[in-house]
């Protein structure tokens, strides 16, 4: 959760890893502490991507007290051991508190167990205090093998056999409270529980003007509470790291009345449990319920949704980090030696890295130090810009109206018209998004205007402004309410630039897909002919499809992912008392086979054919003879996603059909096309976040780039590539691409980028589906870590 990039060398030289490649081995799994949603994805990986690599891979079950208690609580794992866990939360090995561990001799007893099964690897899943007992175990480990062989417990050859440890850390939290790592395993999906629990606390609460008091976990991290608040506009916020002022009671009142005169008919407010005043005195719910009733006399209630949040399905997000981190830290084991610092595998933007462990802890411990010291901006800070950056935007778009401006104020505002419209085919997150454009600009001074239907809003001059009330509400809600359309700008050149004309439009945020980049392409290359057209011009991707090239993520993907993974999970359970039936299921995307990937990693697919890799009737045998063999091993059911283009003679009819006709004598075949329930939904909240978020950065770089084109007669002349761009995410970067140098990384035919990263994962998938495949390392060595503004955090 928080902004940290590298400041010393890094290793990156992604290297292929084949099957066998370090035979022997022995690696123990572990969960302790709090569970979270995804502990189970992470401890299937682990197991499967060791048996990949040759390594024995043993589960230690009720966290350290198995490991102290040795005997049946240490078993060795195998592939189908962890066979249709995916979908289940919590931990299916167990999790338990232990202060047997916390003594010396508890250790010893531990020690003595690993040594007696050859474990000298440990994955460690759970938050600091379960990393750094684990560090500690390391630190003592060769006084405790000594000590062991002087007593005679262990032999000589066992002493120096097994003379060192190694551990690798796995941060599994639905706090995010580790620094170091942008989002911890379970964090995600505890979001989905709080904007699932709120979005329906909405509607009650709208029938009877009730006024919701929230309450949610996160320990002493406000996380939780910050980002619900931003995905759900909740009208007030209680979190440990930002304290309220001495007179928030006065403040919550105020605000809640302002708001009830507006003809507002709800309010929901989300204390975090951790929650505290600017002395450090403890904010209740209740204590929030009896100010509003006794000031204000509304009808308030309490929801305290408390174990609901780690309980539930984890989220796609959550079950592809862990599938990713799980595969890296096997990785790093195996590679580590006698002087290697131990390490956590985390996520930093859409890189996973290698950060040392303790520097993580310590940093994370200093913000437990600063909020108890009451430095409350020091914690603020010491969590991270992102987090900081969290707080400031919810505070700025949950006004219920623009701040009044000073004379001196007004001067220094911009005074600039922008317009924002949707393109292409609708996808959650863009109301969001607009949302945030619109009360970004009018925060600074600006008008916004928004056009309806895309780019036959332009041509047919359907334009209106935005004022800060027009978008309460939005963010929650999926489609586009602006309207979107797929035309796009050729052969209306003369008729858009007469409305941009009109309306004096100094900026342009067009949010959409492949058809938004095309659209703002073609606006850019007709600079030169239409000087309405030398003004800047930004491209918000947003489709489920992921088919930008420019960026990593598209808004509406996540949203997608989470439906047609859940819907898989349906799928596979309604075969529950069948046995051997395999399900052919055909996701959207186009041509680009994101979805139908990143679906099959997070629903653990036996495969996912797309249009990237060719593949043919061998190739189909042959995953028929590999399900075969799966099912004489055990596993009751298949799942086989195909992208919808993935190829036009192999369709999932004939596909349903070859499989039926080919495995008849060994399972059934059913198919699903699941179609445009994929762009349904309400926005996922890592949608509504990142949504939020982009279109605040958007707005940043329009007005700088207007104010660096304003002429002296008061006109815009932006005409330099640098002026129309896709703002797209890359790795661990916000990246302001010129439309026109992406035109060389673009497949027009097939509406595709030509580089894509997710296509590294494909090996991932097939080695966790028992197909032999090459992995390519991914992970980034970190040697040391410092802050930086940049951070992808949703």
């Amino acid at each position: 959760m928080s902004d940290f990039v590298p400041d010393g060398p890094i290793e990156n030289v992604p290297r292929s890893v084949k099957s066998g490649a370090y035979a022997g081995r022995g690696i123990a799994v572990f969960t302790s502490g709090g569970d979270s949603q995804g502990m189970n994805a992470a401890v299937r990986a682990v197991v499967r991507f060791g048996i990949y690599l040759g390594a024995k891979v043993y589960f230690i079950k009720e966290g350290y007290q198995g490991m102290v208690d040795g005997g049946e609580n240490i078993v060795e794992a195998t592939w189908s051991s962890v066979s249709g866990n995916l979908h289940k939360g919590g931990t299916i090995i167990g999790s338990a508190r232990c202060k047997d561990f916390r003594e010396r001799e508890g250790r010893l007893k531990a020690a003595r167990n690993l040594i007696n099964r050859g474990i000298t690897n440990l994955v460690v899943i759970g938050g600091d205090g379960s990393l750094t007992g684990a560090n500690l175990f390391r630190q003592e480990w060769s006084s405790l093998v000594d000590e062991l062989a002087e007593k005679g417990v262990i032999t000589a050859e066992e002493k120096s056999k097994y003379c060192n440890l190694y551990i690798v850390g796995m941060v599994g939290s639905i706090d995010n409270d580790f620094c170091g790592t942008d989002m911890t395993i379970g964090t995600d999906s505890a979001l989905h529980r709080i904007i699932e629990s709120i979005d329906a606390i909405a509607a009650t609460a709208y029938s009877h003007q009730r006024t919701f008091i929230m309450e949610v976990m996160g320990r002493h991290c406000g996380y939780l509470a910050i980002v619900a608040a931003l995905a759900s506009e909740a009208d007030f916020i209680f979190c440990p790291e930002s304290p309220p002022p001495k007179d928030w009671p006065e403040k919550l009142c105020n605000k809640l009345a302002l708001e009830r005169e507006a003809g507002q008919r709800l309010n929901i407010i989300i204390v975090s449990e951790g929650a505290v005043d600017r002395d450090g005195n403890t904010i209740t719910s209740e204590m929030v319920k009896d100010v509003v009733v006794k000031n204000l006399h509304q009808d308030a209630r309490i929801t305290v949704l408390g174990h609901v949040q780690r309980g539930g399905r984890p989220s796609a997000f959550d079950r592809v980090l862990a599938c990713r981190m799980g595969a890296e830290a096997v990785l790093a084991l195996m590679e580590a030696e006698a002087e290697t610092e131990p390490c956590v595998v985390s996520l930093d933007g859409n890189q996973a890295v290698r950060l040392p462990l303790m520097e993580c802890v310590i940093k994370t411990q200093a913000v437990s130090k600063a909020m108890s010291e009451q430095n409350w901006d020091v914690a603020v800070q010491l969590r991270g810009r992102s987090f900081a950056r969290n707080l400031e935007t919810y505070k700025l778009l949950t006004r219920l109206k623009p701040p009044k401006l000073s004379p001196e104020m007004t001067q220094q505002m911009s005074g600039y018209t922008l317009a924002v419209m949707c393109v292409g085919a609708p996808a959650c997150g863009m109301n969001a998004a607009v949302r945030s454009f619109t009360r970004n600009c009018i925060y600074r001074g600006d008008i916004v205007l928004g056009v309806e239907d895309g780019i036959e809003g332009l041509i047919k001059d359907n334009v209106k402004e935005l004022q800060w009330s027009s978008v309460t509400g939005w963010v929650g809600q999926g489609g586009a309410f602006l309207g979107t359309k797929r035309t796009l700008p050729e052969g209306n050149y003369e008729k858009i630039a007469e409305t941009i004309n009109k309306h004096k439009i100094n900026g342009l945020l067009v949010i959409g897909g492949f058809e938004a980049y095309n659209a703002v392409l073609q606006l850019a290359q007709q600079k030169k002919t239409y000087k309405e057209f030398c003004i800047p011009m930004l491209v918000i991707p947003s489709t489920i499809s992921n088919n930008v090239p420019g960026t990593e993520f598209s808004l509406g993907a996540d949203t997608a992912l989470n439906e047609i993974t859940e819907i898989c999970d349906r799928i596979r359970q309604s075969a529950q008392g069948t046995k051997r039936r395999v399900f052919i299921v055909e996701t959207m995307g186009g041509y680009c086979g994101y979805l139908a990937t990143m679906a099959g990693l997070a629903g653990g697919a036996d495969q996912a054919y797309i249009f990237e890799e060719t593949f043919g009737a061998k190739d189909l045998l042959r995953d028929i003879e590999h399900m075969i063999s799966k099912m004489n091993d055990g596993v009751q059911r298949g799942l086989v996603l195909r992208n919808e283009k993935a190829n036009g003679n192999y369709n999932s009819d004939f596909m349903y059909r070859f499989f039926s006709e080919e495995g008849k004598n060994y399972f059934s075949a059913r198919m699903n096309v699941l179609g445009h329930m994929q762009q349904g939904g309400s926005p996922s909240p890592f949608d509504r976040n990142m949504g939020t978020k982009m279109a605040a950065k958007a707005a940043e770089w329009l007005i700088t780039k207007i104010c660096e084109c304003a002429q002296a007669d008061g006109s815009i002349n932006a005409s330099s590539p640098d002026t129309a761009v896709l703002l797209g995410i890359i790795k661990r970067n916000y990246c302001f691409s010129p439309v026109e140098d992406l035109q060389n990384d673009t497949d027009f035919v097939h509406r595709l980028p030509k580089q894509q990263w997710w296509l590294k994962l494909r090996s991932l998938l097939r080695i966790l589906a028992k197909h032999d495949s090459a992995y390519v390392e991914e992970g980034l060595n970190v040697q040391t870590i410092e802050e930086t503004g940049q951070s992808l955090t949703m």
